[in-house]
């Protein structure tokens, strides 16, 4: 059967454009909006992103059988070759493209120093890179069930992947961060990267699995695939374009 995306999916590109477009303008026609939003703050993490990005991962996490997640694991080759690739090579080759890129190749570009929320100055294209290290530490989720999708792969293995990488970002993205931060001559903000790994990551998945074992128990397997997951389907892009208008409400000066 041939896999095709709806319009809404299709066009998908045009609608984060416009989001970003609107974002931008919220933030300079409305700005005490922006400001507003960007007091709801723990350890400086955003809690009206955090609610969206919530959203975002909430569809993705309820759908994960943790029961073949535990038979997955014991085949290790896809599973070893993933985190491998997830955790040894691409948070590295991202610190060295970004280190290039943009400490080196377009640094004239990048002037200026930024003032942290603790106080501290950095150079603003070093400030740049940490942006691009903690960007390349998370493995994608929603993109590579997407990709798998569309490439006619298999969706339950796929699914399994998404699982351990998301257990495993519990475990190493806070190290991680804090080692490659630190080798940037970054501060290193530990409670802010603890906290965002607890609030972007375990919240979801721990209501994902409880809410899904909730849901089978009292509606049924047939329910649960064919009803409520039907309804959650638009919940994740919804989400994602509503953090990219606030992300880019709160980003103009």
């Amino acid at each position: 059967m041939e896999r095709k995306l709806s319009i809404f999916e299709k066009y998908l590109t045009i609608w984060v454009i416009l989001c970003i477009v609107g974002g931008i303008l919220l933030g300079k026609l409305a700005p005490s909006i922006a400001v507003k939003l960007d007091s709801f703050s723990v350890y400086n993490v955003s809690l009206p992103i955090a609610i969206c990005l919530f959203f975002m991962m909430y569809p993705i996490m309820v759908k994960i059988d943790f029961s073949e997640v535990v038979k997955a694991a014991k085949t290790f080759k896809p599973v070893g070759l993933t985190l491998f690739i997830n955790w040894a090579i691409k948070p590295f080759t991202m610190y060295l493209i970004a280190t290039f890129f943009l400490g080196y190749a377009f640094k004239s570009f990048i002037p200026g120093t930024e003032i942290l929320k603790t106080g501290q100055e950095v150079e603003l294209w070093r400030s740049y890179i940490s942006g691009a290290i903690l960007l390349g530490i998370a493995p994608c989720t929603a993109m590579v069930l997407m990709w798998g999708y569309l490439a006619k792969g298999n969706d339950g293995l796929t699914l399994v992947m998404v699982a351990i990488n998301s257990l495993t970002m519990l475990a190493l993205y806070a190290p991680l961060g804090r080692f490659l931060l630190g080798v940037n001559s970054m501060p290193i903000p530990w409670k802010t990267i603890f906290f965002s790994v607890m609030i972007y990551v375990a919240l979801p998945l721990v209501a994902g699995y409880f809410s899904r074992k909730w849901i089978i128990k009292k509606k049924g397997l047939e329910w649960f695939n064919k009803k409520f997951l039907h309804l959650l389907t638009p919940v994740s892009t919804v989400a994602l374009l509503a953090t990219l208008v606030v992300l880019f409400s709160l980003k103009v000066k």
